[in-house]
């Protein structure tokens, strides 16, 4: 499955809508995701699975790259 990560670049800081990212993790759960991510000081907000159509969009945008860990 294809994951989609937004959070904050530092763990510290206090979330605010404009310095939010994103990133594409392929893992089989939502868990997965975050213990791939352990060793990084992010502050993730929010993970959710893409797929069908929403992929389809998402793989459309220029910036749009699955993050290999």
């Amino acid at each position: 499955m294809l994951f989609k990560v937004f959070y904050q670049k530092n763990a510290r800081q206090v979330p605010v809508r404009e310095l939010t990212d994103s990133i594409y993790v392929e893992a089989e759960s939502i868990s997965e995701v975050r213990s791939k991510l352990a060793d990084r000081n992010y502050n993730i907000e929010f993970i959710t699975s893409i797929s069908g159509a929403h992929l389809e969009y998402e793989q459309s945008r220029e910036d749009f790259k699955v993050e290999s860990i």
